[in-house]
């Protein structure tokens, strides 16, 4: 049954408890795996977590931090103002997420275990091309006003974080929210961002586009059928940005949402402000 994304967001962002934390760190979290901190500190403040420095606070102090899939049940963050020299820090609890396992079946093979050396090479200059995308750094807070959903009807066919077996393989947990919906549906911008990313055929990934909101909080659309954005351009949120589609590897038309903090895969629907 197909459902209104706003619906969906009361579904995908559930209650739980959230520990206290110091006021002066203004934190707004999903305190999960797959969550995130969004924080305000003094301008430019150094943000460290669990010991390594991971960004710097925007002009106006505004912070991400981003919890992956698979972190640990606590997480430190310390923040550090360049002119006051102010320091404060916090421990929080980051709770466990639950996954499933996932089968899906009927995928073309070569996209499940490539091995003719034409593809691999193919391959390997787009993961370059991802890898530089992913190393972006637009200095700027985008992020601080939540996400809106890309799509305004579909139907959820996969969820964050579930195992996958492809094919009868097991594969690497699936980092994206699958949202199936008619070839041609419209995909928006869920907040304002740097297109970092546009590439209309990739191997896996099909029509890919990837957006900085800012510190490296980067969103992904997978499997589009076209693309209306080019790399480099400033969007505005609500901006149509593609179509869905089923390149890639792909079972059927759907938009795979993704978003990742640096190095870290987060889920995009906890980004969604209810």
């Amino acid at each position: 049954m197909l459902k209104a994304a706003g619906l969906m967001a009361l579904a995908a962002a559930p209650a739980y408890a959230v520990p206290l934390i110091p006021r002066t760190l203004n934190l707004r979290c999903r305190f999960k795996q797959g969550g995130y901190a969004i924080g305000q500190a003094d301008p430019h403040a150094d943000v460290w977590v669990d010991g390594e420095w991971r960004t710097k606070a925007s002009d106006i102090g505004s912070f991400f931090i981003g919890f992956d899939r698979d972190s640990p049940p606590q997480c430190l963050i310390e923040l550090k103002g360049p002119v006051s020299g102010q320091y404060q820090k916090t421990t929080c609890e980051i709770y466990p997420a639950t996954y499933d396992v996932q089968r899906v079946d009927g995928l073309p093979q070569n996209t499940v275990t490539p091995s003719d050396p034409a593809l691999l090479e193919r391959i390997a200059a787009e993961v370059a091309l991802k890898t530089e995308a992913f190393a972006h750094r637009e200095d700027a807070d985008w992020f601080r006003d939540g996400f809106s959903w890309p799509l305004d009807i579909y139907r959820v066919s996969g969820t964050f974080g579930n195992q996958r077996i492809l094919n009868g393989v097991p594969s690497r947990p699936h980092y994206g929210y699958d949202m199936a919906a008619p070839v041609g549906t419209p995909v928006h911008a869920p907040q304002t961002g740097r297109v970092v990313l546009a590439e209309p055929d990739l191997h896996f990934e099909g029509g890919l586009i990837l957006i900085d909101h800012g510190q490296g909080v980067i969103s992904m659309y997978l499997h589009l059928s076209q693309l209306f954005v080019t790399k480099g351009q400033l969007i505005p949120k609500g901006q149509l940005i593609g179509y869905v589609g089923a390149k890639g590897r792909a079972t059927g038309p759907h938009l795979c949402w993704r978003l990742k903090w640096r190095d870290r895969a987060l889920d995009p629907t906890l980004m969604v402000s209810a």
